[in-house]
């Protein structure tokens, strides 16, 4: 499986799957029959009204909606729409943050390219050749789409679940992390399981060890996750 690394925000390389092209023609084709099945209502409700002529309700009702069809889900889904939720894959900024609205604004202008020229061609192409999963608007905006990894693929996710009453924490001084570290945390030993990359593992190790002052001979991967046993104690106290 082809794979991106992205770097986050705290310097460390996580490994995504990308989306497939596959992947990524089957979500855009679930969007297509939604907006399809949309436009139909619509226009049987238009007419069932009478109000054929009025050609504001269409450009309200039918025109707009299928337009920014992509733009709104992937704003307010964060990077998602109906079709990318079902085939599970998500738009990402690849130095790590948050993408903005406006990086999604620009992979929706260049959609208009990738898309409506030479039906997609363009698209599949781009994205094929780039290797790191990119169509045109990915490109300009700095982000691609890749394939989530379901918490329930992880064999090691009892780990995560918040210990027992009677739990003793090994390094109290987790308290001064904070959520975003424990979901990097996650990612590193998500991407050495699933992949079996051990350096992200590494080296948010040494960060969070430097970061709390520990010195410990435990193994990197149980030191982690102890870390998170820990965290997921104290802070549910």
């Amino acid at each position: 499986m082809q794979t991106i690394s992205v770097q986050t925000t705290q310097n460390v390389s996580i490994q995504y799957p990308v989306a497939s092209v596959g992947d990524r023609i089957l979500a855009y084709l679930l969007d297509r029959i939604i907006l399809v099945a949309y436009v139909i209502v619509v226009i049987a409700v238009i007419i069932n009204m009478g109000l054929e002529e009025a050609i504001w309700l269409w450009i309200l009702f039918a025109i707009t909606p299928w337009f920014f069809y992509h733009l709104a889900f992937e704003i307010f889904m964060n990077g998602q729409s109906p079709g990318k939720r079902v085939m599970n894959i998500q738009v990402v900024r690849l130095d790590g943050t948050q993408p903005t609205i406006g990086d999604y604004v620009l992979r929706w202008i260049f959609s208009l390219i990738d898309f409506y020229i030479l039906s997609g061609a363009i698209a599949i192409i781009v994205i094929a050749a780039g290797g790191k999963g990119q169509r045109l608007g990915d490109l300009v905006a700095g982000t691609s789409v890749v394939k989530l990894i379901a918490q329930k693929d992880i064999t090691a996710s009892e780990v995560f679940i918040t210990p027992a009453d009677t739990y003793v924490p090994v390094f109290p001084q987790v308290i001064q992390l904070e959520s975003r570290d424990i979901e990097l945390i996650q990612r590193a030993l998500e991407t050495n399981l699933n992949f079996g990359n051990d350096q992200p593992v590494l080296m948010v190790t040494e960060k969070i060890k430097t970061l709390l002052g520990i010195q410990t001979d435990l193994p990197p991967v149980e030191f982690l996750y102890t870390i998170v046993k820990d965290f997921n104690h104290l802070s549910a106290r």
